[in-house]
C-alpha cells in the first residue's frame, strides 16, 4: 500500500493535528516502513503453525473464589460524620453516604 504527502495530511487533517511539509515527509518515510514491514509479515507462510496466546508457556496461578472479609457496611457508617447542618444526624441515607452537592 503505497501513501501519498496528500494521504499524510489528510490523515493529519481529520485528527485535527497541524502537521508542517517536513514533518509529513517524516511521517511518510516512518510509516511507508511500517506498512513494508507489515507486508513482509503477511508473505510468510504460516500454514500449520498455531497461534500462541503468549509467547512463553506459562500457566496461571488461580486461588479458589472464597470470600474473606464480609460485609462492614453497618460498621463503617455508624462511624460517618454527621449532616453539619446542625442537627446530629449522620450522612447516611439508605445506605449511600450524603455527600454536599457541588455542581448545580
Amino acid at each position: 500500500m503505497a501513501l501519498s504527502i496528500e494521504d499524510i495530511k489528510k490523515i493529519a487533517h481529520l485528527a485535527r493535528i497541524e502537521v508542517s511539509d517536513s514533518e509529513a515527509a517524516a511521517t511518510l518515510t516512518k510509516l511507508t516502513g511500517i506498512l513494508g514491514l507489515i507486508e513482509q509479515m503477511q508473505a510468510v507462510d504460516t500454514t500449520g503453525i498455531v497461534p500462541m496466546s503468549h509467547s512463553q508457556d506459562l500457566a496461571q496461578r488461580l486461588r479458589e473464589d472464597v470470600v474473606t472479609k464480609t460485609n462492614q457496611r453497618e460498621e463503617f457508617q455508624k462511624i460517618a460524620p454527621v449532616l453539619g447542618n446542625g442537627s446530629s444526624e449522620k450522612a447516611v441515607d439508605h445506605g449511600l453516604y450524603l455527600v454536599p452537592k457541588v455542581i448545580e
